[in-house]
């Protein structure tokens, strides 16, 4: 699927000016990025590549657009204009301008929130924002908004639903991915929701038509307390709420509590997956269907591959992360899940 040309254009700018940067991690010990052949990481510092590049907003929107496409969700994604089919995310931004009143002269301070929950008033999305930590807060040119960036890349690679930024994929392969993207968007791929219980008990109501009814016929009782499914505290009734439609609005989550249980990351952009009864990150759920190459951080649809110690690699990518040189039938060092020559480690120990 192709880009429209003002993406394309936003695309290669990002490339263009971010090549060569230094890594974020690595804080001045990295001479720049310099992208690898097949793995997703610089070849100088070995650090994932998006503690060097972040996507722009048209290739964040498009990225997102193109996962919720096909899915209950697509009504959050508008077609490109000009393409036959491609979706971007309709990302919902908030700019709020309050006037400094401390000087003679009137002045505002505009603050621009990059990302905020859509459907709510500006009273409740500011109430939402106040109760995550401040250094998570989306505001424009922020921590907060480089985190959210790059938590939308490590919780949501492109390369986990699009067979296009996957590497030389057989048919075979690329059939079985699309089956598998297509029956997580079906069954577990979801948008969490903002809102006071009390109107998320009302949505549950229309749902499932007008007034729930307990099991006996009667009217179930009003729910008078609130509880976070994950830290178990109350909630006030006044108070956002998130809630995941496949868990059901009778679970809750505090605005900070709505996280991974894999990496216990905040999910970002509220996208979430649902698999036995706990939330997932994009990445960690496909983790728990398939195997991921630890060379190309790739879903590995091959029916043969290499497997050590609890990690998995593509045949061609059991290789030295130093040297390059392929592994297969010869010594090598597993070291945290990094592969290594022998001479490779005995290099690395002695210094």
């Amino acid at each position: 699927m192709e880009l429209s040309a003002g993406i394309q254009k936003m695309s290669l700018g990002q490339q263009s000016t971010g090549r060569g940067a230094p890594c974020m991690r690595c804080k001045g010990k990295c001479s720049g990025y310099r992208p690898h052949s097949w793995r997703k990481s610089c070849g100088c510092c070995s650090c994932p590549s998006e503690e060097h590049l972040l996507l722009s907003d048209a290739e964040e929107d498009f990225q997102i657009g193109q996962l919720l496409s096909d899915s209950r969700y697509s009504g959050l994604t508008a077609r490109v204009k000009g393409s036959e089919g491609a979706r971007v995310y309709k990302r919902n931004r908030m700019i709020i301008t309050n006037p400094i009143t401390s000087r003679k002269d009137p002045t505002f301070l505009t603050v621009t929130y990059e990302w905020a929950p859509p459907g709510l008033n500006q009273k409740l999305a500011m109430r939402y924002m106040e109760l995550i930590p401040k250094k998570m807060q989306p505001v424009a040119g922020t921590e907060g908004s480089q985190y959210r960036r790059m938590q939308l890349m490590r919780q949501l690679p492109s390369y986990d639903h699009d067979p296009e930024k996957c590497q030389g994929l057989s048919q075979q392969e690329r059939s079985a991915m699309e089956e598998f993207v297509r029956k997580y968007k079906e069954n577990a791929l979801g948008v969490a929701e903002v809102a006071l219980p009390c109107s998320a008990k009302q949505q549950q109501a229309e749902k499932e038509g007008n007034k729930t009814k307990a099991t006996n016929g009667t009217e179930a009782a009003e729910k008078t307390e609130y509880f976070c499914e994950f830290c178990q505290q109350p909630m006030p009734g006044d108070a956002p709420a998130i809630y995941a439609e496949r868990a059901g609005y009778d679970t809750q989550w505090h605005p900070a509590c709505f996280e991974c249980c894999q990496c216990r990351q905040p999910l970002a952009n509220l996208i979430y997956f649902w698999k036995n009864n706990r939330l997932w990150c994009g990445r960690h759920y496909c983790e728990s269907e398939r195997p991921r190459c630890t060379g190309c951080d790739e879903i590995i649809f091959s029916q043969d591959y290499k497997q050590l110690e609890g990690s998995y690699w593509h045949n061609d990518h059991f290789s030295c992360v130093a040297c390059e040189q392929m592994l297969n039938g010869k010594s090598y060092v597993l070291d945290d899940a990094r592969l290594l020559c022998v001479d490779c480690s005995k290099a690395k120990s002695s210094r």
